[in-house]
This record gives C-alpha cells, structure tokens and sequence, in this order.
C-alpha cells in the first residue's frame, strides 16, 4: 500500500484530490495539511511514502517544505501539483529533490499513475514545464548585488537601512534599485519583488 500526505491550501481540491486517491486500490491518504508547516510535521510523523504539495500555501510554500525534506534526507518522495508552470520555481523544485512536478490542469489518473511511477524510482516532470525551463525561460538577469539589494526591499528594509546593511552610499542603493527596475522590466519596487518571486529568483 502506498501511503500518501497532501498538501493544498483550498479545501475544495484538498478533499477532491484526497477521495480521488483513496479510490485507488493501492492507495491511501494518511494525512491532510493546509500548509508547509503542517505538511512537515505531517511527514515526520506519518512516515508516508509520498507527499503530494502545492507551492502556494500559507506558512511555508511546497518548495520551501520540499528543501526542508531533501536536506534532512527524508526517505519520503514529494510530488509537487501547481497552477504554475514556470521556470524558475521548477529549477528551485529539481534542486530540492522532487520526484514529480505536475499542473493541476492534468488528467485526474496521470496524478496516481505518476505517483506508482515515482515510486518505482521514476521521476515525472510535465511536458509543459519542461518546455518552459529548457525551450527559452529566461535566466535571472540580476547580478548577485543586485539580488541582494531587491532580497532588502523585499524584507521592508528602506534605502538607508540597504546602504547601512551593505556598506554603500544610499545614492549607490538608489542606482542599484534603478537598474533592478529597468532589467525587470517595472516601474516599482513592488512590482520588481512581485516579478521576482513570479520567477522562483528569491532563494
């Protein structure tokens, strides 16, 4: 018997993907979370065979559970169902260890036909994602200064805590921030984190 923990913020679909599960002969859903942080302590308790994550929740993101799982060497394989197919999130997914990497636009049966996969070994990406990663995604176009600037905006920090913190002038934080802007193609630094965490770029 496969044992199974899912992981998704909507209940709706955390019901229906639940149902559609246990309907599989060898199947069984041992546990149920509506975050990353249940997840992880769903995982550790449980010990599933397989734990099915959405990236977008509260608490903690699939990724961010994902990496937790990998760098604890947890036996237990994740599979990753999202809206999302974009690159940089799939990248920070394939370092992170995932087994699966499916869109929730999927045929309902290729879910349980790619966890039976996954657990002969086999890891599972969508076309579409792999497509998107290796067919022309773009690369992160910031340099590592650059990132570390947008990461303070992004923590709420002001111009003059960034240049404190980095040791710049705040005219050089202005600079930076203004180059972050014209390489990402916004016009705010709301709109720069927003594209940002868009690309799966925030570590």
């Amino acid at each position: 018997m496969i044992t199974i923990v899912i992981a998704e913020d909507q209940r709706m679909l955390l019901g229906a993907l639940s149902s559609l599960l246990d309907l599989e002969e060898d199947m069984q859903v041992v546990g149920k979370a509506s975050n990353g942080e249940d997840a992880l302590r769903l995982v550790e308790q449980l010990r599933p065979n397989v734990c099915v994550m959405d990236i977008e929740m509260p608490a903690k993101s699939g990724l961010e559970a994902a990496e937790e799982l990998n760098n604890a060497g947890c036996p237990c394989k994740v599979i990753i169902l999202t809206t999302f197919a974009r690159a940089g999130y799939f990248e920070r997914a394939i370092k992170a260890g995932v087994s699966g990497y499916l869109l929730k636009d999927s045929p309902s049966e290729e879910l349980a036909s790619s966890i039976r996969s996954v657990m002969g070994g086999k890891r599972i990406y969508a076309s579409e994602l792999m497509d998107e990663a290796y067919g022309g995604g773009a690369d992160n176009p910031l340099t590592e200064r650059e990132k570390e600037v947008l990461e303070l905006v992004a923590d709420g920090k002001n111009t003059k805590e960034i240049a404190g913190e980095l040791f710049l002038t705040t005219g050089t934080v202005r600079n930076y921030i203004s180059v972050i802007l014209d390489k990402l193609g916004v016009s705010n630094r709301i709109e720069a984190i927003t594209r940002f965490k868009e690309k799966g770029w925030f570590k």
